[in-house]
């Protein structure tokens, strides 16, 4: 009932954030990422007790409809989870619980109400997002400078459950047709831009601070007393206030490349498939793929950030969440 696999897609989100608000991870991140679990897992519960009767006719075979678990059990298990997913924002600061209070509004809304309505992928999308920002919000970074990767990640999600929709009927073209637009542009996106290192990491890149490089000097004098610098400062990314052009972005920025091409190669290969042949089993395989594709986007998205080390934290959880897909998949369980 709680699809461990796409547990794995979770953390990736309030690393990503504290990513993009230039802050780094710490102990409070940690409890964004354990409220992040939590919530999410809170609204798998949540998703099987409010499907109940629509599973008994399309998918008998899921813990609820089988009778391997009571309704009422999930049920109880959602609202524990959604408590535990509070408590734990909370604990990480009034910042925190301010944006994990609507995430979990967002999450039963989507659950009860929102899921069959032409609203649903939106409220997905927006869920997805508050748990980035949840991150940045915990790990004291702020939110504002985390709303572009949110905005990304969302459209992501948006994309990934406007297939979902049809995961079991199938006979939709568009929709795989637009993930894989979609797939497209957020790539563009993400590695389009040059890197836009944070405040606090262009604090540590500027010369005459502890850790810069002494080399690396601003202004070309003349070398006599009281002269005036010559004209010719850093080159920058082109961006107000940016950091200087100098290798570690280079390195970042191919770094982001690579992980955005990772992310395209995850998730456009099925929606393309379904496209072709838009049937049941094809779908399943293109929900799976986006949300597989989840997690080298998440890592892009720090590394663009200027958080290489996050980044690859954020890329290492694939694999774990490939293997446990691979038994799942052995043993029957959708991902989804």
């Amino acid at each position: 009932m709680l699809r461990l696999p796409a547990l794995f897609t979770v953390p990736g989100d309030a690393l990503a954030g504290a990513a993009a608000a230039g802050a780094r991870p710490g102990p409070r991140t940690l409890l964004a990422i354990g409220s992040s679990l939590c919530l999410y897992e809170a609204g798998m519960a949540l998703n099987d007790w409010a499907d109940r009767a629509e599973d008994a006719v399309e998918r008998p075979h899921r813990p609820l409809p089988s009778g391997r678990i009571r309704p009422a059990a999930a049920l109880a298990a959602a609202g524990a989870l959604t408590g535990a997913g509070l408590a734990l924002a909370a604990g990480a600061g009034r910042p925190a619980l301010a944006v994990a209070a609507p995430l979990a509004a967002t999450v039963w809304a989507y659950d009860l109400t929102l899921k069959h309505t032409p609203a649903g992928p939106a409220a997905m999308a927006a869920a997805r997002g508050l748990d980035l920002l949840l991150g940045a919000a915990a790990t004291g970074g702020g939110t504002r400078a985390a709303l572009p990767s949110a905005a990304l990640l969302g459209s992501h999600t948006l994309a990934v459950t406007a297939v979902s929709r049809r995961e079991t009927t199938g006979g939709s073209v568009l929709a795989p047709l637009a993930a894989l637009a979609t797939t497209g542009a957020l790539t563009r996106l993400v590695t389009a831009g040059r890197i836009r290192l944070p405040a606090g990491r262009r604090a540590a890149a500027a010369p005459g601070l502890p850790g810069s490089n002494p080399a690396a000097q601003p202004y070309r004098t003349t070398g006599l007393p009281g002269s005036a610098p010559a004209a010719q400062p850093y080159r920058t990314t082109g961006l107000p206030g940016s950091a200087p052009a100098a290798q570690p972005s280079r390195t970042t920025g191919a770094l982001t490349t690579a992980l955005a091409a990772a992310y395209a190669a995850t998730a456009a290969r099925p929606y393309f498939h379904a496209t072709l042949n838009p049937s049941p089993p094809l779908v399943q395989r293109a929900v799976g793929g986006g949300i597989r594709a989840t997690v080298p986007l998440q890592a892009a998205l720090a590394a663009r950030s200027g958080a290489p080390v996050t980044s690859l934290l954020v890329a290492a959880l694939a694999p774990a969440g490939r293997m446990f897909a691979k038994r799942a998949a052995m043993r029957k369980v959708s991902i989804t």
